[in-house]
């Protein structure tokens, strides 16, 4: 469990990476309106200007996963780990696999995005932040320790070395093949 979560600490470095290009890319092109906080006015994009960054954001984020994760392709940290994405089966993941699995990646983040706008009035959003968390922690009770995304989409993180050996990433059990 502690080499998936390492890829997935790398994995978010990266993914950090393009949300921050294309804000770059995109900050020039969004009309931003002004809103007095404190002393000093800032610029901040109208609500159809950050509709359009999130939307920008979810589609590049989620080309890059889907289109890594499918057709035995990998991404830089799976790579790095020496780590493979197939099916409890073994089988390489699909693109319609992967779309699922990047759709239900963010089922932590939507928990603390409503928790957050929920405590919100009482000032307490920042105690929404420990949900971000949810599908790695999940990995704690599943019985073969899996995280909530893969648990729920049918998907697998495996050790290269486990096509030779039969030991996969969830629990180091040895699998038959047959």
């Amino acid at each position: 469990m502690l080499r998936r979560l390492a890829a997935t600490v790398y994995e978010s470095l990266l993914v950090g990476a393009i949300v921050l290009c294309l804000g770059v890319v995109l900050l020039p092109l969004l009309t931003p309106g002004t809103t007095a906080v404190g002393p000093v006015s800032h610029p901040i994009p109208s609500v159809a200007g950050r509709a359009l960054s999130f939307a920008a954001i979810v589609l590049a984020c989620g080309s890059y996963c889907v289109w890594l994760w499918s057709g035995g392709r990998k991404t830089l940290p799976m790579k790095t780990w020496r780590l493979a994405l197939k099916t409890p089966n073994g089988a390489v993941v699909g693109v319609g696999r992967a779309m699922a699995r990047y759709a239900a990646w963010w089922i932590g983040p939507a928990f603390a995005l409503a928790a957050a706008l929920a405590l919100r009035p009482s000032g307490h959003a920042l105690w929404a932040l420990p949900l971000l968390a949810t599908n790695y922690v999940w990995a704690l009770i599943d019985p073969e320790r899996q995280f909530l995304h893969d648990r729920l989409v049918g998907t697998r993180l495996v050790a290269e070395a486990a096509r030779a050996t039969g030991t996969d990433l969830g629990r180091g059990t040895r699998r038959s093949d047959g």
